[in-house]
């Protein structure tokens, strides 16, 4: 995480990994309203990955 503005002392981040970081949280958030893929219903892998890509593609089409 970035420090904040204020400090005396700034300690070094790495700003393109937390940029990539908070993509991924926040796709994780927005995925979370998906019932079925946060309670995990499905058994195989291969099937939770499915619904996991199908609702990427919903959000992406948003």
């Amino acid at each position: 995480m970035p420090p904040r503005r204020n400090r005396k002392r700034l300690h070094a981040y790495d700003a393109v990994l937390y940029k990539g970081r908070n993509r991924v949280e926040r796709f994780l958030s927005r995925i979370k309203h998906f019932r079925r893929i946060v309670t995990r219903y499905d058994k195989l892998a291969s099937t939770f990955m499915g619904f996991v890509t199908l609702a990427a593609i919903m959000l992406w089409l948003k």
